[in-house]
């Protein structure tokens, strides 16, 4: 690997490697669930050095992180892992909503240990934020999971500025993780300087923009089983996507010239915000997962991400980023 790690938080550091694996695809929402595959593909990290592993509870529900498990078996001490709790769910699937109640992120964590087959949770996030309950009370449950021993670092995800100075006064937040791409840069207004100012790092997901910046998504490309292909994704699907697609045709043309697959351009643009970005895009496949490390070689220069710039100025992106964003923390 081109560079051996990256630090996310300055008070309460997690050194973790410069790239990370996000495991979701290989239980639900991109396509058939793929657990050999998956398996592979965390082994493959491993041992390439992708050692920043990501999954979450609500991930199958439950499955993502028993495939997390047995896939680290004999290998946790190679592991920075990371799970989520807050997208609270059924076993059937059923969606009950957001939750951040101290008994609840209690129970989580322990649920979560169990999954996992672990002793301890690196980084453990609140998924969303429940507006429901102060923050305050929430980040204080996960404050008492870092005293147990059961848990390391704290994160949150998806959460607005004001929610994230709250949060770091009652105990120390390592990484806020966040969509975060050449398609999506709102949170360079107020997040993004928030963030660094309380010395907190960053964990993009969907650095890829759901794949649509590898050049591999067209018109009719989804299986009709993954969830991209639906409403939910404006960017993805009618008139968003075709506006889209010329975006990345730009970005494609500029990946040619440099020598590199478009995702790596997009993953290296990402790369390159700072030694306190740790993308962590996703995949299921050997393959893909090779081509995103191969981001980490390729060194981009100002003129480059001039360049990107005005491929993709913002704003210029077509649709939400869902189709219902009342679940994302403002």
């Amino acid at each position: 690997m081109t560079n051996t790690h990256r630090t996310l938080g300055t008070t309460s550091a997690l050194t973790v490697s410069p790239l990370g694996l996000g495991c979701m695809g290989m239980s639900e929402f991109y396509g058939s669930p793929d657990e050999a595959g998956g398996i592979a593909t965390i082994q493959r990290a491993l041992d390439l050095g992708v050692t920043f592993l990501d999954t979450a509870d609500m991930y199958g529900p439950f499955t993502n992180e028993q495939l997390v498990g047995r896939a680290i078996a004999g290998r946790r001490d190679e592991v920075q892992l990371a799970t989520k709790f807050g997208n609270e769910r059924r076993p059937d699937g059923t969606r009950v909503g957001i939750n951040g109640r101290p008994d609840y992120v209690r129970a989580a964590c322990d649920a979560s240990l169990q999954r996992l087959g672990v002793d301890h949770i690196d980084l453990y996030y609140q998924h969303r934020v429940d507006r429901t309950v102060p923050i305050e009370e929430t980040v204080g449950a996960m404050a008492e999971l870092v005293a147990a021993g059961k848990v390391r670092h704290l994160g949150l995800s998806e959460a607005a500025a004001g929610t994230i100075r709250r949060a770091h006064a009652v105990h120390p937040i390592t990484a806020l993780q966040t969509e975060y791409s050449l398609f999506t840069r709102d949170l360079e207004d107020e997040v993004l300087p928030t963030i660094r100012e309380l010395g907190i790092g960053l964990v993009p997901y969907s650095p890829l923009g759901r794949g649509i910046l590898t050049g591999a998504l067209r018109p009719g490309s989804l299986p009709a089983d993954d969830a991209r292909a639906t409403a939910y994704f404006p960017r993805l699907n009618g008139e968003g996507l075709e506006a889209n697609l010329a975006l990345v045709d730009r970005v494609a043309a500029l990946a040619d010239a440099k020598g590199c697959t478009p995702g790596q351009l997009a993953l290296a643009w990402v790369l390159a915000q700072g030694d306190d970005v740790v993308p962590i895009p996703g995949t299921k496949r050997v393959a893909y997962l090779e081509e995103n490390v191969g981001a980490l070689a390729v060194d981009l220069f100002a003129q480059d991400l001039a360049e990107l710039d005005a491929a993709v100025p913002r704003g210029a992106v077509v649709g939400e980023r869902y189709g219902d964003m009342s679940h994302i923390d403002a």
